[in-house]
């Protein structure tokens, strides 16, 4: 996969949801239920907010792309991303032994982020899901690499009560190993087993092997909501992502792309900053 810019895939979400205006605007109709009476979960959904960038319909019903930048412009928002990604206030608050690290990775370390060499984004940099499966037991979590940092990825998570199961805990990998459960309507998600190699974000944002993330997820109509906390003992406190929205797209027939192969082409051309020609 081409990325020509570090915030190329998030600008490809703000497209994507901007192309589909058949989008059903948000409504307070009654969520649909399993039969074990569940909130039901299953379906397309689009990102609609993320990262300070919002799409939504506006009062005549149309998708509307809204960015944090001069006269909302899209060659603004790439140029200033950086700025506006840093002068954000939530941010992961790191101990002070950790702050030399975080410093030189966010000011020399781009190639070092795991997206720009085609690896996995990990949880929960991935985001929320864009397709769900649901079942009495378990719930599937699909990705769709064109508007996803990294590859595409999918989870199978359990929902019939069990705990993490201690040798997969110890099998670490990228998106961890996750549990969920009911708390009323909200699907809370806990992950553990994670390897050290993902990163929570662009700006050298790493983690340790101990990282536990909790997401919470609810339906409120056609939107989705999906919010997650980063446990961490590189951390002076949990950190809670930003919560973002999707919507539901109700297109019987739309078509859930999946995976494309991913090819970096960029990272040789990136100006070293510490090389004076």
């Amino acid at each position: 996969m081409n990325r020509r810019f570090i915030l190329s895939s998030q600008l490809k979400i703000a497209f994507v949801a901007l192309t589909l205006s058949y989008l059903v605007p948000a409504q307070t109709q009654e969520v649909p239920r399993t039969a074990d009476g569940h909130p039901d979960l299953s379906g397309y959904w689009i990102l609609i907010r993320n990262a300070g960038v919002t799409a939504g319909p506006d009062e005549n019903g149309d998708i509307t792309l809204n960015l944090p930048s001069r006269n909302n412009d899209i060659a603004n928002f790439e140029k200033d991303f950086a700025v506006l990604e840093r002068a954000h206030r939530n941010k992961p608050l790191y101990k002070p032994e950790h702050w030399d690290t975080i410093q030189d990775l966010d000011w020399n370390g781009l190639l070092q982020d795991p997206v720009f060499n085609c690896r996995p984004a990990g949880v929960p940099r991935v985001g929320p899901p864009h397709k769900i499966i649901q079942t009495p037991t378990e719930i599937v979590f699909l990705y769709d690499s064109r508007v996803n940092y990294g590859p595409a990825a999918f989870r199978v998570i359990p929902l019939d009560g069990r705990d993490h199961h201690p040798l997969q805990v110890a099998d670490t990998s990228w998106l961890g190993y996750s549990v969920g459960r009911w708390e009323d309507d909200t699907l809370v998600i806990e992950s553990v087993g994670f390897n050290n190699e993902s990163w929570l974000g662009w700006t050298g944002y790493i983690h340790s092997w101990d990282m536990t993330v909790t997401e919470r997820i609810h339906r409120e109509g056609n939107t989705l909501h999906w919010e997650a906390t980063v446990d961490d003992t590189m951390l002076l406190e949990p950190w809670t992502l930003d919560s973002q929205l999707s919507r539901l797209n109700p297109d019987p027939e739309a078509f859930f792309f999946g995976s494309v192969p991913c090819e970096e082409r960029d990272a040789e051309h990136i100006v070293d900053p510490n090389v004076r020609g």
